[in-house]
């Protein structure tokens, strides 16, 4: 039996970067949607998570592929408010879209961070032309790995499987190290 991808959860955004309208899934059918969930402060984020995403947003066609930033805070809110950010995106200069995940009226976990169940930052989702989530991957991913699997999915493919995050099992006590930071 193949594998069921879930159908992607819409994003709850509060606020778009790097855009004049707000981007949605929907409008974004026919094409595959790299998510790359980051916070500015997360190590791994900005060593490999978004010099990756600006990579993937400067090599594949928009009409292929389409990457997303997704500012997902769940540490040090105070200092990571949209003013930082617009700041950190301009400094850093981030070409593609970012959205800022809404903030969860109970506990530290934005509603996208929550509804992809994604496991900390950085994370990326891969989303095919359909709108299913055909990979969900907490941490570090390979350049070259996940070129093949975008690639798989602009030309039709099916990805040998979906890889999960550590959202399953996770301890938790938010933590950072040089890869990721867990929520």
């Amino acid at each position: 039996m193949p594998p069921v991808h879930p159908a992607a959860p819409p994003l709850a955004i509060a606020q778009w970067l790097n855009t004049d309208t707000p981007l949605t899934l929907d409008a974004l059918c026919g094409r595959v949607v790299m998510l790359h969930a980051f916070q500015m402060l997360c190590p791994g984020c900005v060593a490999h998570g978004l010099p990756q995403a600006a990579k993937a947003h400067e090599m594949f066609a928009r009409r292929d592929l389409v990457v997303i930033g997704l500012h997902t805070v769940f540490e040090h809110h105070a200092v990571t408010g949209p003013e930082a950010l617009k700041a950190f995106v301009h400094e850093y200069r981030l070409p593609f879209p970012i959205g800022i995940d809404t903030a969860a009226a109970h506990g530290p976990i934005p509603l996208t961070m929550q509804a992809y169940e994604l496991g900390g930052t950085p994370s990326v989702v891969l989303i095919d032309r359909e709108g299913r989530i055909r990979l969900n991957q907490l941490g570090r991913i390979d350049d070259l790995a996940l070129g093949a699997l975008i690639g798989e999915l602009i030309a039709g493919g099916a990805p040998a499987g979906r890889r999960t995050g550590a959202a399953a099992g996770r301890d938790s006590a938010a933590a950072c190290d040089d890869d990721a930071c867990t929520a």
